[in-house]
């Protein structure tokens, strides 16, 4: 999903990436779009909330802005650099806060209480079955820890017991004083920020979430480049575009950097779900080996440095033969991987697989998308591990997406479904409104998380 604010020119289209599918329609928090056959620039004026900055970046003042814009060209999103400058009094602020996470973090170790996998299901809190949740890619980067607090309590209150976070947040050039950012690709050499307006965000997330109960699932790098992506380290790794990212070594050397920077803040965390590898990672034109070999080689470093968590890839399910009706989607083209393979992967613990017809260009957005949910927990029930819905989205947002949460509840091989996305009123105003926000205490919300919750309570 993406998850940003961009105008580019056509001629800036030239990653595969973005190309992939000719017919694509998404209509993300504003974003400007092109489709193949497109060549001329469209602007979008739009103040989402959280809104990207130039940087790839957001600030707390970007937060109050909402936005109606919405199109239906895909772009590519340009990357401007940046530069961090770390200071030893960040460094010690750092230390604390550290310290403070560790001293005060629920231990899962103490409990036996790690969620897990059992079959086609997960194990939370000692309680098999299916779990509801959802995304937002926002509340790490929010610096009011009550806003974060409220989220949480409402999440709670609405029975939802799953959340999808962003662990990344890269930038290439020097963000203004107080903007969040988790690592910055400005200088010659990466530097990680673990200072209060860097990954000390994602520890009061991780904080609050064991607080109330909620499980994460956190990820690392973006195929998108909404706050930085894979493109951030485009210069630093001498590549030009996401295809060359997956097998690159100074590109992987320092991912895999990251994702132990992250990963080691959280040893014993009850609120961890599981490490996700990227959000809709993708390798458009690619040999299929080299999406399997990046997801095998990552998914064991992440199990050399944590056994204890489920891991999974954040794909979008594509590649599937199961129920293979033809449409784009399930041709291993679109994403350059077949689902089945790398669902099978030893230490892959839980396959995702998203949804989104209408941005996808397949019909009937209703009957077409219960078909891709019950074929994926075809796929998984074989591989003998649940299936996410990870994301999903529909413009009927209550009469489609209602239809689509039965199916899945109902579909042997699948543990839990999160929409996107989350929406609340927080201190600075309203959450993102990108065309799939479903906000606490709506009517919409009633339809997709009340009723839903009820209808898993029944089981």
């Amino acid at each position: 999903m993406h998850s940003g604010v961009s105008i580019v020119d056509h001629q800036q289209l030239q990653d595969a990436d973005y190309r992939l599918l000719c017919s694509e329609v998404k209509q993300r928090s504003g974003e400007c779009y092109f489709t193949e056959d497109t060549s001329t620039a469209v602007k979008v004026e739009s103040t989402s909330l959280p809104a990207s900055s130039s940087s790839g970046a957001i600030t707390e003042s970007s937060q109050a802005s909402s936005s109606s814009a919405q199109t239906t060209l895909q772009t590519k999103v340009a990357t401007t650099s940046v530069k961090v400058a770390t200071t030893t009094a960040a460094a010690t602020s750092t230390l604390a806060t550290s310290s403070a996470v560790a001293t005060s973090t629920a231990s899962a170790a103490s409990t036996g209480s790690y969620p897990s996998a059992s079959g086609s299901k997960f194990v939370i809190d000692g309680e098999t079955g299916y779990f509801p949740g959802t995304n937002s890619y926002w509340i790490g980067f929010l610096t009011n820890d009550s806003d974060v607090d409220l989220v949480m309590q409402h999440l709670k209150e609405s029975g939802l017991k799953i959340l999808r976070v962003w662990g990344f947040n890269d930038v290439t050039s020097t963000p203004s004083s107080g903007t969040v950012y988790f690592q910055s690709f400005a200088g010659t050499e990466p530097t990680i920020n673990t200072g209060a307006d860097g990954l000390a965000r994602l520890d009061y997330v991780v904080k609050s979430a064991e607080a109330h109960g909620i499980k994460l699932i956190i990820n690392f790098v973006n195929n998108w480049t909404d706050y930085g992506g894979m493109a951030a380290y485009f210069t630093y790794a001498g590549i030009t575009d996401n295809t060359q990212w997956y097998n690159n070594t100074k590109a992987q050397t320092q991912y895999q950097k990251y994702i132990n920077a992250v990963v080691t803040r959280y040893p014993s965390s009850s609120a961890i779900l599981g490490w996700e590898l990227a959000n809709e990672p993708r390798c458009t034109g690619c040999d299929l080996s080299i999406m399997t070999t990046w997801i095998t080689d990552t998914a064991k470093y992440i199990k050399s440095i944590d056994p204890n968590r489920m891991v999974t890839t954040g794909e979008e399910g594509f590649g599937l033969t199961t129920g293979d009706d033809g449409t784009y989607p399930y041709t291993t083209g679109a994403g350059g991987y077949n689902f089945a393979t790398n669902c099978a992967i030893a230490d892959i613990d839980f396959c995702t697989y998203h949804l989104y017809p209408e941005s996808w260009d397949v019909t009937p957005t209703q009957g077409w998308g219960n078909d891709w949910i019950t074929n994926h927990a075809k796929a998984c029930t074989a591989a003998g591990k649940p299936c996410l819905l990870e994301e999903f989205g529909a413009s009927d947002n209550c009469t489609v997406e209602s239809s689509w949460q039965a199916t899945a509840l109902s579909a042997t091989g699948t543990g839990g479904d999160l929409f996107w996305q989350y929406g609340d009123t927080l201190s600075s105003g309203e959450s993102s409104q990108d065309g799939n926000t479903v906000y606490y205490g709506s009517d919409l919300y009633t339809c997709l998380v009340t009723n839903h919750v009820t209808a898993i309570d029944a089981q």
